[in-house]
């Protein structure tokens, strides 16, 4: 895939720790290209670089500073989202996403033990992205 070719993608909890690791390892991902991130009412409408106090040893991605957080609102970002928010708003906000039809992948605890949820390690267990369907189905989301 061409850097041209990246795949949009969005981070819910950017801001947070989990959510700037999400954006260091995202940033210069060959496939994937952040380009939407949502936080709490305390970082909406700020410039990723006045709304996250960065705490990784590398400097953050130049190209998301300038880049607005918007509300964690389904609908706005893109068709696949990152998320790494805590397990008390994930269990809420995810399925929201999930609902609107986006494509949600979180490292939450909240939906591990649903066992429509896939818990993957990609190159052992692939093959289990098929229980999306089922989890689609069970959950009645589009995403």
């Amino acid at each position: 895939m061409a850097p041209s070719q990246r795949i949009d993608v969005g981070v819910l909890g950017a801001t947070g720790m989990v959510g700037q690791q999400f954006i260091s390892l995202l940033a210069s991902h060959p496939w994937f290209k952040p380009s939407w991130l949502a936080a709490s009412e305390r970082s909406e409408g700020k410039t990723y670089r006045e709304a996250a106090s960065w705490r990784l040893p590398e400097d953050p991605p130049a190209s998301l500073g300038d880049v607005k957080v918007e509300a964690c609102v389904p609908g706005r970002g893109p068709q696949l989202i990152f998320s790494a928010l805590d397990a008390t708003a994930a269990k809420d906000i995810e399925p929201d996403f999930a609902r609107a039809g986006h494509t949600v992948i979180t490292n939450a605890r909240s939906f591990r033990m649903d066992p429509a949820v896939p818990l993957l390690i990609p190159e052992i267990n692939g093959d289990h992205l098929a229980l999306t369907r089922l989890q689609q189905k069970a959950h009645g989301w589009a995403g």
